[in-house]
């Protein structure tokens, strides 16, 4: 093979490589004279050449130092080519190399067996310079792929490790959240002289927008209240939250639903006062999207007296002592959508073995796996097979009965329920 081409003409000058980076090529072959000729080559195309001038040689050079673009003939005496090319790529390596095999063999079984060893290219003898150095090219861009896949793997797995270290903070903080949310829940369940009254919140994530809960209005009256504010997560917690301090307090200061009277005793105000006053305080004060559907009202434990105003909430479900299901109420508008809305109050009467239901609808609007939704008659359903049970039984069959219509998956909604059980005075 002729080296004295001029410059200008000859493959890979240096303007040519001017796009490559240097690398380092280690050449494997018994031939010292081979080795030369190939070794001239790749230093004027301008890499750095390391010689090893036997398989044996070779493999400890590759076992110190981190060599990726490996050219070895494959006939030498001891360790051919082919033991050198299985043993490199068993080698423990950050990179898997690029191996180039010198062979006068040219039939397909034996390339076929030295792809199958794991050379990634060929090159016959006696090799051409420009072949030789298209081979190398490419065995350089096949390199640099592989290098920045792994920086962009490495970059991937540093970002994933950050999400996943963020993402288990935020789940603790969730947890947390979760917990503050469920101790909103004043006293779940409360037995008074002659009503048990029972209050069930189950989020459809960590944290959800319902809110139940009730408060003392004398010794006579309680208030209850139900509400789902709209969307879910953190937004809509945070607002229940809210709507929590403006509701648990048994004072008037701290609760609106309450006032007191010309003799200064606590009474309740009316339900639709209180909607109207959440409805302004929402408009006016809180710079928020969000809306949220309500019921209010207050029980008389002596008479079983309920009044109540309806916002958007699903009906209340009255549940007679003989088994018939009542749904009652006139739906009324949400609170915080609409400047100056109104609602009305509505009276009813439970006689003792009644109770009453204030429900979320993600009850009624739990999905079955058909499409359709449980709503109001598979709730009545719900509600008669299960009659005899009370308070934290009745819900854990809810619970069930739920989970057995939806086909065992998540609820997309949450679940609420303040259940009233009124007994009549003893």
């Amino acid at each position: 093979m002729n080296l004295n081409f001029d410059e200008r003409e000859r493959p890979g000058s240096q303007a040519d490589h001017r796009r490559l980076k240097i690398k380092q090529v280690l050449l494997v072959d018994d031939s010292r004279s081979q080795r030369r000729i190939l070794s001239v080559y790749l230093s004027r195309w301008g890499y750095s050449v390391v010689e090893a001038g036997s398989g044996v040689e070779a493999l400890e050079m590759l076992n110190k130092h981190p060599i990726d673009l490996i050219v070895s003939d494959w006939m030498m005496p001891g360790m051919d080519g082919l033991e050198l090319c299985r043993r490199f790529r068993k080698l423990d390596r950050a990179s898997n190399g690029y191996f180039i095999l010198l062979t006068s063999k040219s039939e397909k079984v034996e390339v076929a067996h030295g792809l199958d060893v794991g050379a990634d290219d060929f090159l016959t003898k006696p090799v051409a310079a420009t072949e030789f150095l298209a081979r190398i090219r490419a065995g350089e861009r096949v390199l640099e792929m592989e290098r920045e896949l792994n920086e962009k793997n490495r970059l991937v797995s540093e970002t994933l490790a950050e999400i996943s270290t963020l993402y288990e903070s935020l789940n603790r903080d969730l947890v947390e959240a979760r917990n503050l949310q469920q101790s909103l829940l004043r006293e779940p369940f409360v037995e008074f002289d002659s009503a048990k009254l029972s209050l069930m919140l189950r989020p459809s994530g960590h944290v959800g927008g319902d809110l139940v809960g009730h408060f003392p209005i004398s010794q006579t009256q309680v208030g209850v209240f139900a509400m789902d504010v709209s969307g879910h997560g953190v937004a809509s917690a945070l607002m229940t939250a809210r709507l929590a301090g403006h509701l648990s307090g048994s004072e008037p200061e701290q609760n609106l639903a309450l006032a007191r009277n010309a003799d200064g005793e606590i009474v309740a105000r009316p339900p639709c006062d209180v909607a109207r006053d959440l409805n302004r305080l929402i408009l006016e004060n809180i710079e928020t999207e969000l809306y949220f559907t309500m019921l209010l009202g207050h029980l008389d434990l002596i008479t079983g007296d309920v009044t109540l105003t309806q916002c958007g909430h699903p009906h209340p479900v009255i549940q007679r002592a003989g088994g018939s299901i009542e749904m009652v109420g006139d739906g009324g508008m949400p609170v915080g959508l609409i400047e100056n809305a109104d609602w009305q109050d509505f009276q009813l009467k439970l006689m003792p073995g009644d109770r009453l239901f204030l429900m979320s609808d993600g009850i009624t609007e739990c999905p079955a796996p058909d499409g359709g939704m449980l709503d109001e008659d598979g709730l009545a359903q719900v509600l008669r097979r299960n009659a005899r049970l009370r308070g934290a039984a009745f819900f854990e069959t809810l619970m069930w009965d739920l989970v057995t219509f939806s086909g065992d998956k998540d609820f997309p909604d949450d679940i609420s329920v303040v259940m009233v059980e009124f007994d009549g005075p003893k």
